[in-house]
């Protein structure tokens, strides 16, 4: 299109298009996370929230800081209780102050200087002190008491700056190779011990069923016999009484002896009587025809 056809003066153009620079050099935005530091001829005058905001053209600057949790990983080498060689990586979680964002701008220059300046050296310091309090195994076995230790030196050490730490921990434990082996060798021959203990107590505890068993055994047949005891004294007791019951009925009354006499008889006669005195046997028997 021929802006000469249009009558538009090219003095009109040139202040549209001034405008519009100047518009949009006026707004600028600060992402979410994040707080805005607004610098005027490179001085930071003032910290804004995420959002859209306005700015003196061409003569204030933005730049932001950060200020969800950040982490940084350090590692380094050291040394054990007993004096080993080891190299341990550690981490650190860590935020920065939203209300002191300025502050920490205005002293360190931003982030990354913070960091390299105060925060890391602090790190590796309160690492290095705690690592040679704790013996190799107990380094591996017990990582939380060392990264309690940690970050307790650590706090301490930052106490005094706009941010806080938070979450330690102990990424990695590298040690002598050699240690490791007799670590190793260390913890099978105690498996082994574990399972010795093991088998014995089961054979202990089979033994014990197994005498448990047999004593059972034995207390029943004893108890068996108690009862069989019992029993036939009990019965010979009631057989006693029976007969002294009846040898007493016999005594207070005779007529009972006829009578079960009488009942016991045949219906014959006696074959034979004794005779009083010289008397001799007679046979009471008919003579055979």
């Amino acid at each position: 299109m021929n802006v000469q056809k249009l009558n538009i003066p090219m003095k009109s153009i040139a202040v549209v298009v001034a405008i519009a620079i100047v518009g949009v050099s006026s707004v600028y935005t600060v992402n979410e996370g994040h707080i805005g530091i607004v610098k005027r001829f490179s001085e930071a005058k003032e910290q804004v929230n995420p959002g859209l905001h306005f700015k003196v053209p061409f003569i204030d600057s933005v730049e932001e800081i950060e200020v969800r949790t950040r982490k940084n990983e350090e590692k380094m080498a050291s040394s054990t209780k007993e004096q080993m060689p080891v190299t341990i990586s550690v981490s650190v979680n860590w935020t920065v102050d939203k209300a002191a964002a300025l502050e920490l701008f205005r002293q360190y220059g931003g982030l990354s200087q913070f960091e390299s300046r105060i925060l890391d050296p602090r790190f590796r310091s309160a690492t290095k002190d705690v690592i040679p309090q704790y013996d190799a195994e107990k380094l591996i076995q017990d990582r939380a008491s060392a990264i309690q230790a940690i970050e307790a030196n650590l706090i301490e050490e930052m106490k005094d700056f706009p941010v806080t730490v938070d979450n330690i921990q102990i990424e990695n434990i590298k040690l002598p190779a050699k240690y490791l082996t007799s670590i190793e060798t260390k913890q099978t021959e105690k498996n082994l011990a574990d399972a010795e203990k093991h088998k014995l107590a089961r054979q202990n505890l089979e033994a014990q069923r197994d005498v448990n068993t047999a004593k059972a055994k034995a207390d029943g047949i004893k108890l068996v016999a108690i009862a069989e005891a019992e029993s036939i004294r009990i019965k010979g007791l009631a057989e006693a009484e029976a007969i002294t019951a009846k040898a007493k009925a016999l005594g207070d009354n005779p007529l009972i002896v006829k009578l079960t006499e009488a009942q016991n008889w045949d219906g014959k006669l006696p074959a034979t009587v004794l005779g009083n005195g010289n008397m001799p046997i007679l046979d009471m028997r008919s003579p055979k025809k």
